[in-house]
């Protein structure tokens, strides 16, 4: 999705790694970066996060959102979930975000679905 590309300096695998980065940075557990670019023809990468509950779900992707506007000048394409806020996705086009409770993470199953896409690692936030 090169040409699509949301910021003209942001790569999508750094962008990938910079919404984990800010997941974690947030307290988000099990995040998750999965490259969907040999098996999806609408996003380069996932990423994957889970929330306590819906209002941390909600706190993570307002600060991811905030961050990535403020420093990169990135706007999700669309939202949704933004309400009940038990799972989250917002397109950024090369990356698609999902945030999670626990309980949606477990019903929904997204790294099981996609279990055949390599996964990257992501840097633990200290």
């Amino acid at each position: 999705m090169e040409e699509e590309r949301t910021h003209p300096d942001l790569k999508p695998l750094e962008q990938a790694r910079r919404t984990a980065a800010l997941c974690q940075e947030k307290l988000a557990t099990d995040v998750t970066i999965l490259d969907m670019r040999g098996v999806c023809d609408f996003t380069d990468f996932f990423v994957i996060a889970t929330g306590r509950n819906a209002r941390q779900t909600k706190a993570i992707y307002d600060e991811v959102a905030g961050t990535l506007k403020k420093d990169q000048q990135l706007l999700p394409r669309s939202t949704a979930g933004l309400v009940e806020a038990s799972w989250i996705v917002a397109d950024y086009l090369d990356v698609v975000l999902h945030l999670f409770t626990p309980e949606t993470r477990g019903f929904y199953r997204l790294e099981d679905l996609w279990s055949d896409v390599p996964s990257v690692e992501v840097a633990a936030v200290g």
